[in-house]
């Protein structure tokens, strides 16, 4: 499983440039210029509430055509409510847009979403709440889907929630761990990786499209 984190420190780059870290990009992060042999996602920058069609457009026709996969605009209901049919709503213009302009589109799972009420998207992204992201719904989209289509979680902040996401089948992750004390912090998330490096699990050791 793949880990993406914000480009920081030196330290951090240098992880991102040996592979061993992804890279996540957002609107208004500023850095949309990387190598082509660094692994970088493209996030919406949705859930900020600061996200304007224009700048996010510009956004995207800069970044580079290498990137993973593109985060289609999605809507996101703090209090928990139900956003699937609305954040439907955006990937029927989003979706197509992306793919268009050369890139591999990811559509959010919200509150709301099951294995059976989900677009054709070749990414699923698990957001929505932390409750929803944990439940039953989410547990049932990536059994389902994890062996045709690349299964993301966001809002990974914890080795807890790592471990989650490795049982339950994602193939990445992302978060802002390293934005915060990344001196700290990047030792331990080498470490989590070294242990699932030591130990993969079933899911781990088998590509998309090759399960029984």
């Amino acid at each position: 499983m793949i880990y993406f984190a914000n480009p920081s420190t030196i330290e951090v780059l240098d992880q991102m440039a040996a592979g061993r870290i992804g890279c996540i990009t957002t609107p208004h992060q500023g850095n949309t210029t990387f190598p082509d042999e660094w692994d970088v996602i493209a996030d919406n920058g949705c859930f900020s509430d600061k996200w304007e069609h224009d700048h996010w457009f510009r956004w995207l026709l800069d970044l580079p055509r290498s990137v993973r996969f593109v985060v289609a605009p999605d809507v996101f209901d703090p209090d928990g409510g139900e956003a699937h049919q609305a954040t439907l709503n955006r990937w029927e213009q989003y979706g197509p847009l992306i793919e268009r302009h050369g890139f591999r589109p990811a559509f959010v799972c919200q509150v709301g979403a099951t294995p059976d009420n989900l677009p054709d998207a070749p990414v699923l992204f698990l957001g929505g709440t932390t409750e929803w992201k944990l439940g039953p719904d989410a547990w049932a989209i990536v059994d389902r889907w994890r062996s045709e289509r690349w299964i993301h979680m966001g809002r990974v902040n914890s080795q807890r929630r790592f471990r989650t996401a490795r049982m339950m089948g994602c193939h990445s992750v992302d978060g802002t761990y390293l934005t915060f004390g990344p001196d700290t912090n990047l030792p331990k998330l080498l470490g989590w990786l070294d242990d699932q490096e030591r130990e993969p699990n079933l899911f781990e050791c088998r590509p998309v499209g090759d399960e029984q």
